[in-house]
């Protein structure tokens, strides 16, 4: 049965000014599943590396 998760973080590069916040919707089976999404995810997107992207939170919200 799949869950949907709310992870708020940031990814910390050299070259950006400030930290890039991200706000990501993951519809997953297992919270470790959500992570794991986020930093393949954000780690293409941004060309990011995962000591580089900081989970500041993950909570579970209401699939409709």
């Amino acid at each position: 049965m799949s869950k949907a998760y709310r992870i708020r973080g940031e990814i910390m590069k050299k070259h950006f000014f400030e930290p890039l916040v991200f706000n990501s919707l993951i519809i997953a089976a297992k919270e470790e599943h959500a992570v794991e999404r986020i930093y393949a995810e954000l780690g293409s997107r941004h060309r990011a590396k995962r000591y580089q992207i900081d989970i500041q939170s993950i909570t579970e919200e209401k699939v409709e």
